[in-house]
């Protein structure tokens, strides 16, 4: 089967981003033709399956072919600019091209059908070419539909003719059909899955881990955090946890911050005039330092005070780290008291025991080893792709 698969974000630095490429290399390797177009701001290395960045104004990018950089839902590592900030004639431009380059690449590739991520632009990209397409929601696209009026016509054209939604939890399930006003047939939850080469269980030193970002110290316990810095994830909420258990603990507790994002100066100012003294902040990793990071930690968080589905916190469980979230969005489709806590949002005081009952269970060993199973049976790609493999076969027929 052809497939050409259409996201609004890079391959790397956003959650769609890693979604479409894990699904891009996962259908390559069991013999499917896969193609995909996104936006992109600087040059790019092959992959396994063929690409067509769009290439938009980046720093020290003159080879673009929109002037201005790519357009976000909250932020990227590599792009602060959101949707509503464009102007009339940008929006127009951004429409523009992902039309035209998906009719191209349509013309072109000849697939079988698309797959367009998030229920924005790209699938109303995708019913202008007259192929079949399925639609995969993550949860942001939700946020913009609430937050800017103007994109609403093309959301619900490309929803409309969709022949499969895909959700990837229960509460964007529900958000889904409640915006949108899609019928139950056409809609089916596929929860995202990890990549099971990268993201598992290793022998590492957490002095030599910590030495690779200058830190000497080591901790007795290590709280970690990886996502954007942004107010919709509540790492400021982690933040005053933090004061709580770095106060209550004799042993020394480190907090680190992965990610970064337009929240990022505001929360070291939080961080310093909280006067946290074991609390660091990591800029942007990639996906090989978080792998590290997630095997010599303690506890992973997710404190979002709203969170789609939450891979971060599979990614961590499947690294052998049990994981404290907040009992909202997708986290409590997966996250149970074998692996991990579930708290209320916007509760320091309920995450900082929760915190530190994590780190002073007498099972850690145990509980570890539970997290890194439950992960691999239940949210490995082969099963998540399998599912999708399903919907692409049934739609084609």
């Amino acid at each position: 089967m052809k497939i050409l698969i259409i996201n609004h974000f890079p391959l790397e630095g956003s959650g769609s981003g890693v979604y479409t490429k894990n699904l891009a290399k996962e259908l390559t390797k069991i013999g499917h033709k896969v193609k995909v177009i996104f936006p992109e701001n600087k040059r790019v290395s092959p992959e396994d399956f063929e690409i067509r960045p769009i290439m938009f104004k980046g720093e020290g990018n003159k080879d673009f072919e929109i002037d201005f950089n790519f357009p976000c839902f909250t932020s990227h590592p590599r792009s602060n600019i959101t949707f509503y900030q464009l102007n009339k004639t940008q929006m127009r431009k951004y429409i523009d091209i992902m039309v035209r380059v998906t009719g191209e690449e349509a013309d072109k590739f000849k697939p079988d059908i698309i797959h367009a991520q998030h229920l924005w632009i790209t699938p109303y990209a995708a019913q202008k070419t007259g192929i079949p397409y399925v639609v995969t929601v993550h949860g942001t696209d939700l946020k913009g539909f609430n937050q800017d009026k103007r994109y609403h016509l093309y959301a619900l054209k490309g929803a409309q003719n969709a022949r499969k939604v895909i959700t990837i939890s229960k509460q964007v399930d529900r958000e889904t059909k409640e915006l949108y006003k899609i019928d139950d047939e056409r809609r089916i939850i596929i929860y995202n899955g990890y990549d099971t080469r990268l993201f598992r269980v290793k022998d590492i030193s957490r002095r030599e881990v910590l030495e690779r970002f200058g830190i000497s110290e080591i901790p007795d316990y290590l709280v970690f955090f990886a996502g954007k810095l942004a107010h919709f994830k509540g790492v400021d909420i982690l933040l005053k946890a933090a004061k709580i258990y770095e106060n209550q603990m004799k042993e020394e507790v480190m907090t680190l911050i992965a990610g970064n994002g337009v929240m990022y100066e505001e929360l070291k100012e939080l961080r310093d005039f909280l006067k946290l003294k074991k609390t660091f902040f990591l800029g942007h990793v990639n996906q090989d330092q978080l792998v590290d990071l997630y095997n010599i930690a303690d506890v992973s968080t997710v404190p979002s005070r709203s969170e789609p589905f939450g891979l971060v916190a599979i990614e961590a469980l499947a690294c052998g780290t049990p994981v404290v979230a907040t009992n909202q969005g997708g986290l409590p489709d997966f996250i149970n008291e074998n692996v991990g806590t579930l708290v209320e949002v916007e509760d320091d005081i309920a995450l900082a025991e929760a915190i530190i009952n994590e780190l002073t269970r007498p099972d850690k060993k145990e509980r570890r080893k539970k997290a890194s199973e439950y992960a691999v049976k239940n949210f490995s790609w082969k099963n998540t792709v399998r599912e999708v493999e399903k919907i692409y076969k049934k739609v084609v027929d």
